[in-house]
């Protein structure tokens, strides 16, 4: 061969060469941008664009469902383009300058491939996620139905390595569960400003609502006001009078036994109507009167119920007042709506509610004066603490779990980096204690 067709057929390849470099790691740039749109991407604004039409926020919707073949199509396509991108620059570099080719190619491709095909490409997604991910999506799910079967391969070769060492995976979970998602951007955009405090706590309520349950948050049964449907109407019509609720349980012999539920406007209408329609009998009429005549059938809920299960019984059913029974049908407590609205929006409190006044007052001394019966949640939704909640539903069941006893009034507790006092005491129930942070006033 002629030394001169020779030579141009060298500079022919080395050109070829460095041009397949280059698409290869536009190709890298490509995957590694792809990868970063789709999984930053948020599902409700793909959502949303899909609402409005847009194709490709349909598709980006459409693969990310399956985050496990997505993420395994795009890394192998990268892999596959960075590997033999730099095998083809290793041949290059080699050609052209020798054996310290090798080291000169590795420092080239290190640099091209970190700026240009990752650091560039991956900053540019970031910036504007669900454009992007629209915008690749039609590629992207080309590669995965090409790459599907070889990323179907690698997932079972995963799959059974993972097994041999005792770890089991779950095809169908997802990396993080929607609520964990939402949770995660509340408390991050609380911590950088972004989101308001109580913002943050009535998402995450209602959020929570499908994870508790009734007996979390429910009127114990000893703190519930009752009408003895044996007293006189004029002893029932007072205590309504003087009742700071307008739906009160009716039980007959003993509490456990509710026969029905009065309203105050019921039963006052139905006096009114009796008095009005006796004329000069009324005191007569009114000794008659029977409240069974005008009360509620009661309506029973068992504990076990979830508080987003409930709201939703207590709007198709039209009432705000349900009676929780345990799995025994024992009488355990009273709810309403308000209970559960106030696991949202926070404490509902009016004219007449007997707990008008705050469950907590902070001290100059660094203390925190608490009711016994406030709930962990509600301490801990108000301090920014982090009290757990799992073995009680109250402060003053916290301090008996953790002190294994029913504490006696001056008694001191430290448990979870807080210090506990008891304060009051009634029979075998706390009803005030002060708390305050260990940390801060150590020694």
């Amino acid at each position: 061969m002629d030394p001169s067709t020779a030579a141009t057929a060298t500079d022919a390849a080395l050109y070829i060469t460095g041009g397949a470099i280059l698409v290869l790691i536009l190709m890298s740039a490509f995957f590694s941008g792809s990868e970063t749109a789709l999984t930053a991407a948020s599902r409700g604004k793909l959502r949303a664009s899909q609402d409005r039409g847009s194709k490709g926020a349909k598709t980006a919707l459409d693969i990310t469902e399956d985050s496990e073949r997505l993420i395994g199509s795009v890394l192998l396509g990268n892999n596959l383009v960075n590997i033999l991108a730099t095998s083809l620059a290793t041949s290059l570099f080699t050609t052209l300058f020798g054996d310290s080719g090798v080291a000169l190619a590795t420092l080239i491709m290190t640099l091209l491939v970190l700026i240009f095909a990752e650091v560039l490409p991956k900053t540019y997604a970031i910036t504007n996620p669900e454009a992007a991910a629209s915008r690749v999506s039609g590629a992207i799910r080309v590669i995965i139905l090409v790459f599907s079967p070889i990323v179907g391969a690698i997932r079972a070769i995963v799959r059974v390595i993972l097994r041999l060492f005792g770890v089991r995976t779950d095809p169908d979970s997802q990396i993080l569960a929607v609520r964990e998602e939402i949770a995660g951007a509340l408390h991050l955009g609380h911590s950088e400003g972004v989101v308001e405090k109580e913002d943050r706590d009535r998402i995450l309520g209602a959020l929570d609502l499908a994870e508790r349950t009734i007996e979390e948050i429910m009127l114990h049964r000893s703190n519930i006001e009752m009408i003895d449907a044996d007293q006189s109407p004029r002893e029932i019509l007072k205590q309504c009078l003087e009742s700071n609720y307008t739906r009160l349980p009716i039980f007959r012999g003993e509490q456990e036994n509710i026969i029905g539920v009065a309203h105050a406007k019921d039963l006052m209408r139905a006096m009114y109507d009796t008095i009005d329609q006796a004329g000069d009998r009324a005191a007569e009429a009114l000794e008659e009167f029977r409240i069974t005549d005008v009360m509620m059938k009661p309506y029973f809920v068992p504990d076990t119920t979830t508080l987003a299960d409930q709201m939703r019984n207590f709007l198709r059913k039209h009432t705000h007042f349900a009676l929780v029974v345990d799995e025994y049908g024992s009488l355990e407590g009273l709810l309403t709506l308000e209970d559960i609205l106030e696991e949202i929006v926070g404490e509902i409190t009016d004219e007449h509610d007997p707990e008008a006044e705050h469950q907590i007052s902070a001290g100059e001394d660094g203390w925190y004066w608490l009711d016994g019966s406030m709930t962990i949640r509600d301490l801990n939704r108000a301090t920014e603490w982090a009290l757990p909640d799992d073995e009680a539903n109250t402060i003053a069941g916290l301090v008996i779990h953790e002190a294994q006893t029913i504490p006696t009034v001056g008694q001191r507790f430290s448990f979870h980096g807080f210090r506990f006092e008891v304060m009051a005491r009634e029979h075998n129930r706390i009803t005030r204690l002060r708390v305050r942070p260990l940390a801060p006033l150590a020694g």
